[in-house]
């Protein structure tokens, strides 16, 4: 087990469970560290402060943090010795004894999931949802029943570590480039996502969305049956949007008017999670009680409050450009954009069509200065840096006027500055109630 963290942790456990011998190794754990301590406990053998090649000796399978990438030395050296390499999604997705859908995407992953997981739980479908929503999957699984559906959302640095992993049904929401860092290329990138659907068969379901054209290319490769959704398109055998409603095939679902979720790219995420829905066994009734009242999933466009006129949107999960732009085109109204974060070293000319109705600018993190480039080259009225998220906010407020928007959505990762994008989120949450 390289790397333990909470997921690591948690598959270490599971593997101990199951009668296992488990090799736990982590760079900056502790020996005083509770896991550790009881992880020790169990009979795991566990190596601190390093990462020497000797941990591999011995070992039939190397279980990794998701995040490690496949150059780091004790990787490469097990994928030269021919040791399977997985992530605990693998081991967590062979003990799930129900039925299970995966859902994954460039963006849209997290909102879907949640939209799925309600939609059955209001249809009285037993069901849990974990994966990169938050929730360890090999944690859940420990409880989950056998007529319990199991939801998972998943990331292509989970799903490149799979094997034998075959969701019942399948979600592909998108493909656009992303974790070029971690993936190398594109086309590396595109491969790990299409794993959700690789060991499908006739009997298993992928639900695709038919106006992105890279998804319906790989799609074809699926052996499962294949669901579309589609915001431009009537669909015979999949969920479509018309003028004024949502259908599935050829069942009027709701009306666009009826449904609280704001921002359009929202709309292929419901005809995603609709399909889903329906062919777990979801009701009409159910996935209606849903979307009149799911207004949005922390760290997603979640509307945190409003002051003097002016509305705040914690949207930290934006960790790419094209969730800043998606953003940014939930809302006609003036907006004051926070934003920077990690730099992976791309430009953000992107951005600049999107910065139309960005009337200022609060940047932080590595990204800084490229944003404050681009928010000039779009003519961005007023454009400051702030070195903390409370001088950010206290910034954004000072340069808005009622009626503005305040959003904080980075375009970056959190990792320069945050452990995770949820703390970014929540220190944005703290300081507008502190504005308050």
């Amino acid at each position: 087990m390289l790397g333990l963290a909470k997921s690591g942790t948690a598959a270490a456990n599971l593997l101990l469970d199951q009668g296992l011998t488990v090799r736990v190794n982590d760079m900056k754990a502790s020996a005083e560290d509770q896991s550790v301590i009881n992880l020790k406990a169990r009979g795991a053998e566990v190596v601190l402060g390093g990462h020497p090649l000797s941990v591999l000796d011995g070992v039939e399978l190397l279980v990794k943090n998701p995040g490690i990438p496949y150059d780091q030395p004790v990787v490469a050296e097990a994928v030269e010795r021919g040791i399977p390499v997985i992530t605990e999604i693998e081991i967590a997705a062979r003990l799930a004894e129900g039925k299970t859908i995966g859902i994954t995407g460039s963006n849209g992953k997290t909102t879907t999931t949640t939209l799925v997981t309600e939609m059955l739980k209001k249809s009285h479908v037993p069901v849990k949802a974990a994966g990169n929503i938050g929730l360890v999957a090999s944690e859940v699984v420990k409880t989950l029943g056998s007529e319990e559906r199991l939801v998972l959302e998943l990331s292509s640095f989970q799903l490149q570590g799979t094997l034998e992993f075959r969701p019942d049904i399948a979600v592909l929401l998108n493909l656009y480039e992303a974790h070029l860092d971690y993936h190398k290329s594109v086309a590396n990138y595109h491969a790990a996502k299409c794993n959700i659907f690789k060991n499908q068969s006739a009997d298993d379901y992928v639900v695709y969305n038919a106006d992105d054209a890279a998804v319906a290319a790989a799609v074809t490769a699926a052996k499962s049956k294949k669901v579309p959704f589609s915001l431009e398109q009537q669909l015979e055998n999949g969920a479509w949007l018309s003028d004024d409603a949502v259908y599935f095939k050829d069942e009027r679902i709701i009306s666009r008017a009826d449904i609280v979720l704001v921002g359009e790219h929202n709309l292929a995420n419901i005809l995603a999670a609709v399909a889903a829905a329906m062919l777990a066994g979801a009701s009409g009734e159910g996935i209606r009680e849903v979307l009149t009242s799911f207004s949005g999933v922390r760290h997603r466009l979640q509307y945190v409050g409003k002051l003097h006129g002016r509305q705040f949107y914690n949207d930290s999960k934006a960790t790419n450009i094209l969730a800043t732009q998606k953003a940014l085109a939930s809302f006609s109204q003036p907006v004051i954009l926070l934003c920077g974060g990690l730099d992976r070293g791309n430009g953000f000319d992107e951005l600049l069509p999107s910065l139309t109705h960005v009337k200022g600018m609060v940047t932080f993190g590595e990204t800084a200065k490229k944003l404050e480039a681009a928010g000039n080259d779009a003519n961005v009225q007023k454009i400051e840096h702030a070195e903390t998220m409370q001088e950010a906010v206290e910034k954004a407020y000072r340069m808005s006027a009622e009626e503005d928007v305040i959003l904080l959505s980075p375009a970056c990762a959190s990792w320069d500055q945050y452990p995770t994008f949820e703390k970014r989120g929540d220190m944005f949450i703290d300081a507008v109630h502190n504005l308050v």
